[in-house]
């Protein structure tokens, strides 16, 4: 999970400072050593992190902050918004041509992920936007990077134009958008050709592309785990394309947040989108403030109200607040549930987004394993339609027959369906109480739940894990 280190050594920052009832000149520079440690840490690049420190404690020490009735959460507050400030300010939205299509370069070093980048971003149009893109192969370089591309058109039905690797990439970018043109649709994404670093004859190629195309987007698609060298890709870049603005992939990878901290501020170009995961639809806009409150463990509720709101059915999930009411939630509608938070992401990710989650002890060291919900459905396919649909008929004897079907001990099957059963009862309970609370909360009801009874089985097996894990060193 990206940021981790980072957000780790703030709060613990920030938790010092939180507990003092008076803070002095002498407690903030405390706190600012620790502050500029991490950032150094998370490979910010340096004069960011000088920067970045003196602003912050220049506020710090203000009279309206010392003197203040709660001065650690002053100081905190003052510390969000200059993270939010550094990473941007305000979100930058995707620009549109007065008239269409709106052209977009995808350029990058090789590597990055820019193939996949703008299959994401084609993706991310047609889905949130209802914009109708054409994909351009115009990287003739690269081995296979035509066939990828159009291998992601098909997954995402979007059309791939293409002439090949003989023909040169700015006559293919020119008739790419003469055939969008044609065709009406809104947006050209030229999948450009990248280098393992940045040479003259790649530049010039780009800069001829830009010059014939006359793009409204140039993204930078970078790397976030090549830290503060990333920043200095995107000044690379800058100076010789201009671009509009930056792409961070892989921000789900072993990354320490230098990237992030440090695009901003050495090129003055915003931060458009962040990539995670394989997946097409992983994709998302980039928000400083959020990420801000993320860095400093503060959740990030609006994104995950977002990604429920995306990832769930409005109409299924009014029938699930119906079942609940009526108490007739089944297993069917469990596995229907569990597949719907799993597309949502990781459940350990998506507890981090929650606020106050963060300050869960072991919750950083809490990892689930996707087997653990293939187990489950295994044990849940191996009943028959009208067991999944009446649970009160699973005797012993179906029990074991589900065991073996599942090949799952008879004590996991029990356990599960005693969870089960537990969870309907609870469930049921509070949408006879105050279900509008978690409706309003997430903006359509069962999906509040971040599907309670996985979660729960698995976060049971992973202390087991960890339990048994400190016995041994011990030993």
């Amino acid at each position: 999970m990206a940021f981790e280190g980072l957000t780790e050594r703030l709060q613990s920052a920030m938790t010092k400072m939180r507990r003092k009832g008076k803070v002095t000149e002498a407690d903030v520079k405390e706190m600012m050593r620790e502050v500029r440690l991490a950032l150094l840490e998370a490979d910010v690049n340096f004069k960011v992190v000088k920067d970045f420190v003196k602003t912050v404690s220049a506020r710090a020490v203000g009279a309206e902050v010392l003197e203040s009735l709660s001065p650690g959460q002053q100081i905190i507050k003052i510390v969000s918004e200059e993270l939010t400030e550094l990473m941007g300010g305000e979100q930058a939205t995707i620009q549109t041509a007065a008239k269409a299509p709106t052209v977009v370069m995808m350029v990058g070093l090789q590597g990055a992920g820019k193939t996949t980048t703008a299959g994401k971003l084609a993706s991310y149009l047609r889905k949130n936007q209802n914009k109708r893109p054409l994909l351009v192969a115009a990287d003739i370089y690269r081995p296979a990077a035509i066939q990828q591309l159009e291998t992601i058109g098909k997954q995402l039905d979007v059309p791939v134009f293409s002439m090949g690797d003989q023909v040169s990439p700015v006559e293919i970018a020119r008739q790419g958008i003469e055939k969008a043109k044609a065709e009406h649709l809104d947006f050209v994404l030229i999948d450009t050709a990248g280098r393992l670093q940045i040479d003259e004859t790649l530049m010039q190629e780009l800069s001829d592309i830009k010059e014939t195309t006359q793009p409204t987007e140039i993204f930078l698609v970078v790397d976030a785990m090549t830290g503060q060298e990333a920043a200095n890709v995107a000044a690379s870049f800058d100076e010789q394309l201009d671009i509009t603005g930056v792409i961070l992939t892989k921000l789900d990878g072993d990354t320490r947040g230098g990237a992030a901290l440090s695009i901003r501020a050495v090129t003055g170009k915003p931060i458009k989108f962040t990539g995670s995961g394989e997946k097409l639809d992983a994709l998302e806009p980039f928000y400083p403030d959020r990420m801000a409150n993320r860095i400093l463990g503060m959740g990030d509720m609006l994104t995950l109200i977002e990604k429920a709101q995306q990832d769930f059915d409005e109409k299924k999930s009014e029938e699930m607040i119906t079942k609940l009411r009526e108490n007739s939630f089944d297993f069917n509608d469990f596995i229907e549930q569990m597949d719907q938070v799993s597309n949502m992401g990781p459940i350990e990710d998506i507890l981090k987004m929650i606020p106050g989650m963060n300050n869960v002890p072991g919750l950083d060291k809490l990892q689930i394993d996707p087997k653990d919900t293939a187990r489950m459905k295994a044990i849940v396919l191996s009943m028959t339609p009208q067991e999944r649909e009446n649970p009160d008929i699973l005797s012993q004897s179906r029990r074991r027959r589900i065991a073996r079907g599942s090949a799952r001990p008879i004590a996991e099957v029990n356990r599960m369906i005693k969870q089960f059963n537990e969870s309907k009862k609870m469930m049921s309970q509070m949408s006879k109480g105050n279900m509008n609370g978690m409706e309003n909360l997430f903006g359509q009801g069962v999906k509040g739940k971040l599907g309670k009874m996985a979660m729960n089985t698995m976060v049971r097996k992973n202390k087991k894990k960890m339990k048994k894990k400190n016995k041994n060193s011990r030993k």
